[in-house]
């Protein structure tokens, strides 16, 4: 048995070798025959960065799920498909109002807090109805029921809202780009930057400081002792689904504001890749998912230009999401907790 696990020790490092070195000679490549200009360069990563930054959001609540239950709630990425799915029906009355392109900070505020609140809803009905019953059941039992669950928020938000594909309006003093130290960057992704790094400061600065933050942290340690020093285990839990869904729902707004379509099938993608961040940072660890998030969307986005372009791949970008899993690949072999390591209790350890 022993030589078996070093034998597939060892070709997990090969593979993990050869695709490293693949990456150094596209690169190697690609900056030898310069195929794109500083400005190219500059647009791959502000796109990244945004792009990350929703990643980073939508992975906070992956990781703050597992970090109280040691379960990986796959329903989380249509938690984040409801609140920004049913923001668009609050956008586009304001919109033919008028008041959004009159009132666009309060529009966009109101957007925010109904798609916050569905998705507060969507988490919370989650935590009571499908996995508190589940709670002290193996594993693998509440890991499939968040994949029944997901499928069945899909299609119910479908019967809901319809299965066609609905634009979000466009907010007219969100066009165009803003010059920062020379650089255009477009106003949308300035926002969704500037508003991502805002929400995961405050995220971590209640993590750390308040009341029900230490709760949190004591539950992610040890629920048996926590609850012996008067700590409301359910409650806690209760609150680490709301705040995962809060930082969802207001991701979905951004979103929204990036890519300006939502569909009751939106949350798929975007919830993998957030899944494939928190692990990229150490499932469990906060700081992780942030860090993991930007990461993934900065490789996404540079890397097919960079790596595959100098290995003469045509249509290179239509394989970033291969590059993206990639990433998990060699992170998985060479540091297996993730960048910042697994958070673990000390009771697990």
């Amino acid at each position: 048995m022993r030589r078996r696990i070093d034998t597939t020790t060892l070709v997990m490092w090969l593979i993990g070798v050869l695709i490293v070195s693949g990456v150094a000679w596209g690169t190697f490549n690609t900056v030898r025959a310069n195929p794109y200009s500083r400005e190219n360069w500059i647009d791959f990563v502000i796109f990244g960065l945004a792009q990350g930054c929703l990643y980073a959001l939508i992975a906070l609540g992956y990781t703050l799920v597992y970090g109280i239950l040691r379960m990986i709630n796959f329903a989380h990425g249509e938690v984040f498909m409801a609140g920004a799915f049913t923001g668009y029906f609050v956008a586009q009355p304001l919109f033919d109002s008028g008041f959004l392109v009159a009132q666009p900070v309060i529009s966009l505020i109101l957007i925010a807090i109904v798609s916050m609140a569905t998705s507060i809803l969507v988490a919370y009905l989650l935590e009571r109805i499908c996995y508190r019953p589940l709670r002290n059941a193996p594993r693998l039992v509440p890991l499939i029921t968040a994949i029944g669950a997901s499928f069945f928020l899909q299609y119910t938000f479908a019967g809901l809202y319809g299965n066609g594909v609905k634009t979000y309006p466009t907010v007219p003093s969100l066009t165009g780009e803003w010059q920062i130290f020379g650089i255009g960057i477009l106003k949308t992704q300035a926002v969704v930057i500037v508003a991502s790094i805002v929400l995961m400061l405050v995220l971590w600065l209640f993590i750390q400081y308040t009341k029900t933050g230490k709760a949190m942290r004591a539950v992610s340690e040890d629920k048996e002792t926590a609850a012996l020093m008067g700590i409301n285990v359910d409650a806690t839990i209760v609150r680490t689904f709301i705040i995962g869904a809060a930082m969802a729902g207001s991701a979905g707004v951004l979103y929204a504001l990036l890519n300006k379509q939502v569909q009751f099938y939106m949350g798929f993608q975007p919830g993998l890749k957030a899944f494939t961040a928190a692990v990229l940072g150490g499932i469990g660890n906060i700081p992780g998912a942030m860090l993991g998030g930007v990461f993934l969307g900065l490789f996404e986005s540079v890397g097919p230009s960079l790596f595959l372009e100098g290995l003469k791949i045509p249509a290179p970008y239509q394989l970033k999401d291969a590059i993206a899993f990639t990433m998990l690949v060699l992170i998985l072999i060479f540091r297996p907790t993730g960048i910042l390591g697994e958070r673990l209790s000390k009771k697990k350890a």
